[in-house]
């Protein structure tokens, strides 16, 4: 049994022709919750949790396309943003401080008194536009009158030059508003008061689960034990792909498909909708979403001659779904999984940190994503943090859950839930999962919106003025860190796996 409980081989992955099979049970969950769920009726009928994926199989095409990571071209093309973020500027200038203090936590580039700057000039250009719209109205409805030609021409010279002005400065507020879009997009969301201040060392430990496993011999790490047992060949993709690319092979493979296949069933089994995204998407998306590539650092793959990029994270396809989408209320919250190829530039330093699988360019993951109500969305946090815990407990890893301090937020999230699980090969915990709450952050660069359900003393014919959704996301199995996971935990002293 690899994984406890959950994944059965014969006694060690050395029997890498026995096949791994899923025992897993829904319990009805996905009939009870997704009766009322706004998928219901598109899937028809509940679906078999009981069953696991027979057969997987793609076939990757290569065309002439140049996949790259290239910070500058990625840098030059979001530089003047594409989209038009609904940013409440007027909350930004009444509350400036509390977001000169929320970036300074965060350790962020973004510049709140820039913006706010930005933004006043803006509006005085606005205002100006707006005269000169009015003045050129009065002039064309003056133009209609009976008049004596020398007055008719001084209307039309008045005319021309109105028009002339009008269009020098929108131009110049087309250029304003493209600069204040620029550097507003920058700012982080706003953090829970919760959340630790400072680096990942000010995490605060909300609980572990488990204990440590004891051996009565050195534990070796996963790359001595997956190299030795056949299971992972970084060679063989350094030379097909190049550093940091893996073939996981034999039982690793299967390894691959079945914690893949138990968490999705799992997520599934909750009354999540189950999605396969796209890899690639619109670079515009990925910014929707927040994620703002970093100059050198950042770690988008950049498909060269188009607007497109390899996703990081299924989480950006999922949100893109609902790109200038309006959902009713009571269709809320709105929960999704979806299995995806993450593709990551950058790959960390070198060092034990970074080793093996643990960093790796190309991985599998299942990727849960929740659109909810503002008043959901903090209860919506929680609910994910206990499916990640109930998958990992299953699978028999000693674990812990840390409150993540305001460095180690991404820009989107207001806060964010880690797992660790302990490595013993690498003799420290690593992290195996999170969870965040993006409130509405990326609604409002997707215009992502829902109709609040009208009351008892709403007039019929008038709609409920819409809201931005909030947005929740939490990883349910990245399986490069759970086969880490898995080979260090249940090693044996000859070197075989056995759980």
């Amino acid at each position: 049994m690899l994984g406890a409980r959950c994944i059965h081989s014969a006694t060690s992955l050395r029997s890498t022709l026995q096949p791994f099979r899923l025992k897993y049970s829904c319990h009805s969950h996905w009939a009870a919750r997704a009766s009322c769920s706004p998928w219901h009726q598109a899937l028809n009928s509940p679906l078999n949790a009981t069953t696991p994926v027979r057969q997987l199989s793609a076939k990757i095409v290569c065309n002439a396309a140049n996949i790259t990571s290239q910070p500058a071209s990625i840098a030059a093309r979001t530089e003047e943003p594409t989209f038009r973020a609904s940013i409440d500027f007027q909350a930004l200038k009444s509350n400036l401080s509390v977001h000169v203090q929320n970036v300074r936590d965060r350790n962020s580039d973004a510049d709140p008194e820039k913006v706010v700057q930005l933004y006043d000039r803006w509006t005085q250009m606005l205002m100006e536009v707006e005269r000169l719209r009015s003045e050129r109205n009065a002039n064309a409805k003056a133009m209609k009158g009976k008049m004596e030609a020398a007055a008719r021409a001084e209307l039309v010279a008045q005319g021309r030059q109105l028009k002339e002005q009008l269009s020098q400065l929108e131009a110049i507020l087309d250029e304003a508003e493209a600069e204040l879009q620029q550097e507003a997009q920058k700012l982080p969301n706003l953090t829970h008061p919760q959340a630790p201040v400072g680096d990942e060392d000010q995490a605060v430990l909300l609980r572990s689960v488990g204990d440590r496993p004891a051996f009565s011999f050195a534990p070796k790490d996963h790359l001595a034990l997956g190299e030795r047992l056949g299971l992972i060949d970084f060679e063989a993709g350094a030379r097909v792909s190049g550093a940091k690319f893996v073939y996981l092979c034999k039982a690793a493979a299967r390894l691959e498909m079945a914690l893949c296949n138990y968490a999705f069933q799992k997520v599934i089994s909750k009354g999540f909708m189950p999605v396969c995204t796209p890899d690639l998407v619109r670079a515009s998306v990925l910014q929707r979403c927040g994620f703002q590539p970093r100059a050198e650092n950042t770690q988008v793959y950049s498909v060269e001659g188009t607007d497109m990029c390899l996703t990081g994270t299924a989480e950006v396809p999922l949100a893109g779904m609902l790109l200038d989408q309006i959902i009713p209320e009571d269709q809320l919250p709105m929960r999704m999984v979806a299995f995806g190829h993450c593709f990551r530039a950058e790959s960390g330093s070198a060092g034990t940190a970074s080793k093996g699988l643990y960093r790796v360019h190309q991985f599998s993951k299942v990727e849960m994503f929740i659109v909810s109500t503002e008043a959901q969305s903090e209860g919506l946090l929680s609910e994910l943090c206990q499916i990640e815990e109930e998958i990992f407990t299953e699978l028999g890893l000693h674990y812990k859950v840390l409150d993540m301090p305001t460095n180690d937020l991404g820009a989107p999230a207001y806060r964010k839930i880690d797992i660790e699980a302990w490595m013993p090969g690498m003799d420290r915990y690593g992290e195996i999962s999170s969870a965040s709450n993006c409130t509405d952050y990326q609604a409002r660069r997707l215009n992502l919106r829902y109709r609040p359900v009208q009351s008892a003393t709403d007039s019929p014919q008038k709609k409920t003025p819409t809201r931005f959704a909030h947005t929740l996301n939490g990883t349910a199995c990245a399986v490069p860190r759970m086969i880490v996971a898995i080979l260090e935990n249940f090693q044996q002293e000859d070197g075989s796996i056995l759980a």
